[in-house]
């Protein structure tokens, strides 16, 4: 008599498992893949962030009077299976300690996603941004500098 109440007691348990786990399971390789695709996001947009800033800073310097090169950028065509694009905007601020800068707001999102990440770059006030997009990563993705002789920097994405 006592394994059939046993029964009766652990069948719905199982029923409930079988049912449960598989849910429960996909919930969490959900969460796990979106944060996986959020971190390579925001990892792309630190990189982009960097090469842009040390773009401005190379050509920033005294000796270089004027030129105009394009840096190819080395990034997945892709991120997760997803194409990417990413934005910029610029901003100026003007602190008492550091006097006046400008802040490159770069932005990459997910096409077909709604994720995105953005990241902020300092830039001098000699900085110049050329509104425009970069889609995914071609072969022929760059940025795109142009110092000119008043010593100002233009900076866009090129293709």
């Amino acid at each position: 008599m006592h394994p059939t109440i046993e029964y009766m007691i652990l069948i719905p348990v199982l029923i409930l498992q079988i049912f449960l786990f598989p849910m429960f399971v996909s919930a969490a390789m959900g969460q796990w893949a979106g944060d996986r695709q959020t971190l390579e996001l925001q990892q792309t947009a630190s990189n982009l962030g960097s090469v842009i800033e040390q773009t401005y800073l190379s050509l920033n310097h005294t000796s270089i009077m004027s030129c105009k090169f394009s840096s190819t950028l080395q990034f997945p065509p892709t991120i997760e299976g997803y194409n990417f694009t990413a934005t910029a905007s610029l901003h100026a601020i003007s602190d008492v300690d550091y006097g006046s800068s400008k802040m490159l707001n770069v932005t990459i999102s997910l096409v077909g996603k709604n994720l995105s990440t953005s990241t902020l770059v300092t830039l001098g006030e000699n900085a110049k941004w050329v509104d425009s997009v970069l889609v995914g990563n071609p072969p022929s993705a760059c940025l795109v500098a142009q110092k000119f002789v008043n010593q100002t920097i233009q900076l866009s994405f090129g293709s």
